[in-house]
């Protein structure tokens, strides 16, 4: 049976990109009191949470307060619960909190078929999230997306610390 967690309360719900920009990993975390769920991600995977969860709370009022953590860093050790795969998000009006639920990727088979065993078996997290909450875990993703790599003002490609081979310069 796979990992299952259910926070219907959370302290912290977070993203970070661990490594130099170009080879960063991205992690999510989730923390109530002393339990911690880490889940690697992909970082259009974490925009994309955040870019939903904006749109969610546009049409919605403006939250009261925007409850922060103490900090917005991994809690280490980082021990991954699972790899990301499928997102869920909604918005449960009845109790005014967005809806995160976090599936664990499809396990594939020697032949590239997805494990119908594994599949069963996926890990899982589903979380609620006050506006608050959700409008500080936008802000501070947007600023862990955006510190990666620079792009090409003439290609739009990343920039390489390394150096960058533009197309567009030959």
């Amino acid at each position: 049976m796979g990992v299952y967690f259910q926070f219907d309360e959370v302290d912290t719900f977070t993203t970070t990109a661990l490594g130099r920009p170009g080879q960063r990993v991205f992690y999510l975390q989730i923390r109530q009191g002393d339990q911690r769920v880490t889940v690697k991600c992909e970082k259009q995977q974490a925009a994309a949470i955040a870019e939903y969860l904006r749109k969610v709370m546009n049409d919605l009022p403006t939250p009261a307060s925007k409850p922060l953590p103490t900090t917005f860093e991994l809690n280490e050790p980082v021990d991954v619960t699972f790899v990301l795969g499928p997102i869920g998000l909604g918005y449960d009006r009845e109790n005014d909190r967005l809806l995160v639920q976090l599936e664990e990727a499809l396990a594939f088979d020697e032949n590239g078929e997805v494990d119908e065993n594994a599949a069963e078996d996926r890990g899982q997290v589903r979380l609620l999230l006050q506006r608050g909450q959700a409008l500080a875990f936008c802000e501070h993703t947007e600023v862990v997306v955006a510190a990666g790599r620079p792009t090409c003002m003439f290609c739009g490609r990343p920039n390489d610390p390394d150096g960058h081979p533009c197309p567009r310069m030959n």
